[in-house]
């Protein structure tokens, strides 16, 4: 398959830049898989097509304020750093801007120096090996001197930090948010609950790698980048139990989805564990475990519109894309949801 058959023409004024008032009132589009229909509902109404048995699973990561800026030591230049992932200890995998300007052995200071960085190498794909030095716990630092990591496509500034942040974050590590999870808010969570649907929590740090363009023709020639996660001895027993009894697994969000995939045996049962996935997902794909899947509006041509397409079929997803476009949904991080059933 070509990454040009995954292209869709988007008007630039459905990219939303910034969250609805209220979460769950957001647009739900839910996606028959097998017959291609298609509803408009309110993102409130998913708990209608939960059923008592079934499990929602949750990627409950929390997204860390990775953008910092700083100065070249001795210098007055301008340096931005988005933090991809931690290394070890203090040494972190980082984006810089200007990249030519910033070398080996060169150290950049952030606020008036309570954070210093030594950038000690630089990778094949361009990012920086960095090792910071600092006083104090380096959580409350960036709290204090980060910003949050916005996608490039939302232009306007974020005035609430927490609607960047799911209502059940919990894991700080991402440099994105898993925005299928956006829409849920503490009532509706505990109201799905009461009808009986099991809730399981696992935990995937989303990489910037999320929105890096498929850039070859062939899409089986994209390399998928890394991502970190942890599935519980807990969660993975709840899954298997819900499986077992033939309830439907329903996934939040695509970053869920590929924790899944990556830790199922060949019959569809979850073994607990961590690690790094660069699972791949696209159409002629077959998914071990995930049944139906709760997601975003994806970018043209992206490994996230592949995924959707594999659960649900390219001409399904492409027709129910431009049916969105024909009624104002909105796209993307801060935008409108979909169920696929």
């Amino acid at each position: 398959m070509k990454t040009e058959d995954f292209y869709y023409d988007l008007p630039e004024s459905l990219i939303a830049q910034h969250p609805i008032k209220n979460r769950e009132e957001s647009k739900l589009m839910v996606l028959d898989k097998e017959t291609g229909g298609i509803e408009h509902r309110k993102f409130k109404d998913i708990i209608d097509y939960l059923d008592k048995e079934d499990c929602l699973v949750l990627n409950d990561t929390r997204v860390i304020p990775a953008r910092l800026f700083g100065t070249r030591e001795g210098k007055d230049e301008k340096i931005e750093f988005l933090l991809l992932r931690k290394v070890e200890g203090d040494k972190w995998e980082t984006l810089v801007k200007p990249g030519k300007k910033v070398k080996p052995s060169n150290r950049i200071i952030f606020g008036d120096g309570t954070l210093k960085a030594d950038v000690l190498s630089i990778e094949e794909d361009g990012t920086r090996i960095v090792q910071f030095e600092y006083d104090g716990i380096f959580e409350e630092i960036l709290d204090k001197l980060g910003e949050m990591p916005l996608p490039p496509y939302i232009k306007e500034r974020l005035e609430e930090k927490e609607r960047y942040q799911t209502v059940y974050s919990k894991h700080k590590g991402s440099a994105a948010a898993p925005t299928a999870g956006l829409h849920f808010t503490e009532d509706l969570l505990r109201r799905i609950e009461e009808k009986g649907v099991e809730i399981v929590f696992l935990t995937l740090h989303v990489g910037l790698g999320t929105f890096r363009p498929v850039k070859v023709e062939n899409i089986e020639q994209h390399h998928m980048h890394s991502e970190y996660y942890e599935i519980s001895k807990e969660a993975a027993e709840k899954i298997n139990r819900v499986k077992k009894n033939n309830g439907k697994i329903i996934s939040v969000g695509t970053t869920s989805t590929r924790t899944l995939e990556t830790v199922a045996n060949s019959d569809g049962m979850i073994i607990p564990g961590k690690g790094w996935t660069d699972i791949f997902i696209y159409p002629g794909y077959k998914f071990k475990v995930v049944d139906k899947l709760i997601t975003n509006f994806h970018l043209p041509e992206s490994t996230l519109l592949m995924l959707v397409s594999a659960l649900a079929g390219r001409e399904n997803i492409l027709n129910a894309y431009n049916k969105a476009i024909e009624n104002d949904y909105r796209f993307f991080s801060f935008g409108d949801a979909m169920f696929i059933k």
